[in-house]
């Protein structure tokens, strides 16, 4: 679908059929914009640890630097797991399967995906799949 959104002006209405062209659309746009902000990122990240790996005569700047660079690539190694996952959704959008709870096949809703684009599971679904994990990890 060649369909052009505007995020900043689309609304999406529970009154229409469920996962219509227009909402597949929109959820398109926005997964591909969040996937390219953080590719955008990472490319100024890669530019900035660059710019830093200059050497630092002071061992307090050194283990300074040292540690701001590892929170920094452990921030961009969440992100790239995170693009796997906008990978995942954009997939499923053309499978036609985006939307619908992994677990009961249900629409997941549009409040849910709009919050959180990525999202497999129903509210529902993942309070039990959170609960469950909760048990076992107190075990």
């Amino acid at each position: 679908m060649s369909e052009k959104i505007d995020l900043s002006s689309f609304v999406l209405s529970e009154d229409e059929e469920f996962m219509n062209g227009s909402q597949r659309a929109y959820f398109r746009a926005k997964l591909n914009a969040w996937k390219n902000d953080i590719l955008r990122e990472a490319r100024e990240t890669l530019g900035h640890l660059a710019e830093e790996s200059a050497n630092h005569p002071d061992l307090a700047d050194r283990a300074s630097s040292e540690t701001d660079r590892a929170i920094e690539l452990r921030a961009r190694d969440r992100q790239r797991k995170l693009i796997s996952k906008i990978d995942a959704a954009l997939q499923r959008l053309d499978e036609g399967t985006y939307g619908y709870c992994e677990e009961t096949g249900e629409p997941i809703g549009l409040k849910r995906l709009d919050a959180r684009p990525i999202a497999t599971l129903s509210i529902e679904a993942q309070e039990r799949h959170e609960r469950r994990e909760k048990v076992y990890k107190d075990e």
